[in-house]
């Protein structure tokens, strides 16, 4: 290494330094301040402090995570439960969330190797005088200059053992996505039951009331009036006909026929065909082998048909795309156009109940739609092959 490089290497690690100096410094000031939070919570007068101290900890340690991982290059997970609710609701989160532990944790080791970059301060003058000798002169490899850059190494991967999730903090926060889960799981089954009650109150039943009366007075016309009895049958099965059409829809709505009978890829390709939208369908190994769960085949069409349904209202695209891929988590959907973009969930376009439909699976869902374009939504359900 020449000795122009190993000063901007360790010119690069100075400045790291600094920064970690800067932060340990703050973390004595806090440490300090953290002390009388705890005596003052322990006297119940200012037990109150203590959530919102907690959440002061998470953005320490959390820039000292973003610290370490620009040296390192290595990214350090950040996993805490959300602290929400009453006060009682919030003392018992961060008194219980195994995150708070880890920070506190890694406040009481900075509270030491946060002097490290004291180090460096005579290592500067030391390396100026021996590395511009040594590498600039006799074109040797420097060797006090670099250790600047070790410093900071072992401050970042310090940091990063002392902060990294634990696995019941992980846990944790994985039972606390399953309960969201789980009550938008819920909501969604009751809105969809509601809305199957609704279909058939208002749409078949009504049609087989009128079914019913018109068949009663075509038996009471049919001696007197011949020709009358034959009107009302013929209206009779019509409503039939129409009553069989509702039935169908609401069938349709809880579990596509379709999917049954032509799979999953045959009933996407339908779905494009009477889009209104010129659709291209790319098929990757979905129809290879074994098929995907019903569950799973039936989120993925819902997905797919509302996808098409915003993008022929909103997009302004007259084509689309639909790409199924196998993969070995599961199920991959990628539903795009290239139309104005601009999707809001917010807006009523159903990105919403598409996100708890998929979520009820424990999948997950990426839409990417800057304004001018192009709209990608990315379902991924998991499943087993």
């Amino acid at each position: 290494m020449t000795m122009w490089k190993t000063l901007r290497q360790a010119a690069r690690a100075t400045v790291q330094l600094v920064a970690v100096a800067i932060l340990a410094f703050g973390s004595y000031i806090f440490i300090t301040v953290l002390l009388i939070t705890a005596t003052v919570s322990l006297a119940v007068v200012g037990i109150g402090m203590l959530p919102e101290t907690v959440l002061l900890i998470r953005r320490i340690a959390g820039t000292k995570r973003r610290m370490a991982t620009e040296w390192s290059g290595v990214e350090i997970p950040e996993v805490y439960l959300p602290i929400e609710g009453r006060l009682k609701e919030k003392l018992r989160i961060v008194v219980r969330d195994p995150g708070t532990r880890t920070d506190l944790r890694w406040m009481l080791a900075h509270y030491v190797y946060g002097a490290l970059p004291l180090l460096m301060i005579p290592l500067w003058p030391v390396g100026l005088v021996v590395d511009g000798v040594w590498s600039g002169l006799l074109r040797r490899e420097a060797v006090v200059l670099p250790l600047i850059s070790r410093l900071a190494d072992l401050d970042a991967s310090w940091s990063a053992a002392l902060l990294k999730p634990s696995p019941k903090a992980r846990l944790a926060l994985r039972v606390e996505q399953l309960k969201a889960t789980r009550a938008d799981a819920v909501a969604a089954h009751g809105a969809e039951l509601r809305r199957i009650e609704r279909d058939l109150h208002d749409g078949a039943q009504a049609r087989l009331v009128s079914l019913s009366m018109r068949i009663g007075l075509a038996k009471r016309a049919y001696d007197r009036d011949p020709d009358a009895a034959r009107k009302l049958l013929e209206d009779a099965q019509d409503q039939a006909e129409e009553a069989l059409t509702e039935l169908r829809n609401v069938v349709r709505g809880i579990h596509p026929p379709i999917l049954t009978d032509r799979g999953l890829v045959g009933a996407v390709r339908a779905l494009a065909s009477s889009s209104g939208l010129e659709v291209g369908v790319v098929d990757d190994g979905v129809e290879d082998g074994v098929r995907a769960p019903a569950a799973v085949e039936a989120a993925a069409y819902f997905v797919i048909a509302e996808a098409l349904t915003n993008a022929s209202k909103y997009s302004g695209s007259p084509t689309a795309w639909v790409e199924l891929a196998r993969v070995p988590r599961g199920l991959k959907v990628r539903v795009g156009d290239h139309g104005k973009g601009g999707a809001d969930e917010r807006g009523g376009t159903g990105l919403l109940g598409m996100r708890r439909r998929v979520a009820a699976l424990d999948g997950s869902v990426d839409v990417s739609s800057p304004v001018g374009g192009p709209t990608v939504i990315e379902v991924e359900l998991p499943c087993v092959w």
